[in-house]
């Protein structure tokens, strides 16, 4: 992998931007630029068929300055520990850029599921567990679903930790089902916080939602929320692909109907109705507002003179690389980053593990409207932020909240001295 499309060489650089913006002490910087630690770690799995088969798997802890380290388990046979790393860093930021209590973490193992039988899959979440174990817990570092993992996953998982400290851990993990301490408005938190945030936006630009043409890369739990909790909201999905390719149709689609022909065939593609385009042709569709809520560096320089949309909501981890930041800005193209769009998810994480934690569990629509007033309050200090300075665009400026933020935990913790160089740079940083 080059190091332009280096998730870890992308985070690095976005962390920088935002120390130099800051003007903050060269230790800042050297403190965040790598894990606080971080785990490789081989699985070895007994198959159905009698043989073992062995998985790499990693865990990285990136800071916990504000509190646990918090980040999902992706299982995807392109998992590395760059990738990883970089997922860590993010999660500290989103974790700071909305104020929850959390440092960043993330996990994965390289694989691909849908090769393996549930029975190996089940021996798989566990084994991977048992070889995390020492880095993990309720108080030190709580895993949550991600790519190709789920509720069921996320069971074998705390089952196996509880079985190893032979107590019940539900705090262990989140994204549980609802019966071993799952929350309401877990499963599609991510997408309520995307669209909470879209709906900030919108009454910025003094825009009604209702008919604001969408089109939304990726149709797993995030995108698929995404574009059913908008059409109900009367907006327009004019598109929608999944790793096989996308659907256009500028009147607008049905994202239920079409969850129902995925559901039948294995894909959006050749939805009837809808014209069939490549994921490319989708991202370079003329729209209102596009959502990558796919994989990471989807929009790049490669790309990102052809990109028509007005906003870009990335509800994916990194799907933005740093030069093509740089040309949709030179469009006038306002891009909403993804550790302020997409942080709902771990949002509502952080409820279930105070949920856990109390015993005592709320409604959804408590749930819902704590999420919404914390993404709310998120959104408009990064954008005022944003409409404040003349030299960031709405990514910088999230990632100025943020780290100042941690720099601060740091300071007072005593991992560091005063974060800022100049009585200046605190005055400029504190606007």
């Amino acid at each position: 992998m080059s190091d332009s499309l280096n998730s870890f060489v992308i985070a690095q650089e976005q962390l920088k931007m935002a120390v130099d913006k800051l003007h903050l002490n060269a230790s800042v910087y050297e403190l965040l630029k790598e894990p606080k630690r971080s785990l490789s770690v081989l699985i070895p799995v007994r198959m159905d068929d009698g043989s073992t088969r062995v998985f790499s798997g990693y865990r990285a802890q990136h800071n916990d300055a504000l509190g646990p380290a918090k980040g999902g388990v992706r299982f995807h046979q392109d998992v590395s520990m760059d990738e990883v790393k970089a997922l860590a860093m993010w999660m500290t930021f989103k974790c700071a850029v909305v104020g929850i209590p959390y440092g960043g973490a993330k996990g994965g193992v390289i694989v691909n599921p849908e090769e393996l039988s549930a029975a190996e899959l089940e021996r798989l979440s566990r084994a991977y567990i048992q070889a995390i174990a020492p880095l993990i817990g309720p108080e030190k570092d709580i895993p949550a679903p991600d790519v190709n993992t789920n509720p069921q996953i996320m069971s074998w998982m705390m089952d196996e930790f509880s079985m190893i400290k032979q107590y019940n851990s539900f705090g262990v993990i989140t994204g549980k089902p609802l019966i071993i301490g799952g929350s309401l408005g877990r499963t599609q938190a991510t997408a309520q916080g995307v669209v909470f945030v879209i709906e900030d936006l919108v009454k910025k630009l003094n825009i009604n939602l209702e008919g604001v043409s969408v089109v939304i890369q990726g149709f797993g739990n995030v995108g698929g929320y995404t574009a059913k909790i908008l059409y109900d909201k009367k907006a327009k999905i004019i598109g929608i692909s999944d790793v096989k390719g996308g659907i256009y149709n500028p009147r607008g689609l049905n994202p239920y109907k079409v969850q129902e022909h995925a559901t039948e065939t294995g894909s959006v593609v050749n939805y009837r109705g809808a014209k069939t385009i490549t994921n490319a042709e989708l991202l370079e569709l003329e729209c209102d507002i596009l959502i990558p809520a796919a994989l990471e560096n989807q929009i790049t320089d490669k790309n990102a003179h052809n990109i028509k949309a007005r906003y870009v909501v990335e509800a994916a981890n990194g799907p933005t690389t740093p030069e093509a930041d740089k040309i949709l800005e030179q469009k006038g193209i306002l891009v909403v980053p993804d550790i302020l769009a997409n942080a709902g998810g771990v949002t509502v994480s952080y409820f279930e593990w105070v949920q856990n934690n109390m015993g005592y569990y709320w409604s959804v629509e408590e749930v819902n409207e704590k999420l919404g007033n914390i993404m709310s309050q998120a959104f408009h200090g990064v954008y005022d932020l944003y409409k404040s300075r003349k030299d960031v665009n709405m990514r910088v400026a999230a990632y100025m909240l943020a780290v100042k933020r941690v720099a601060e935990g740091m300071e007072v913790r005593g991992w560091i001295s005063a974060p800022h160089q100049t009585k200046e740079a605190t005055r400029i940083s504190a606007r």
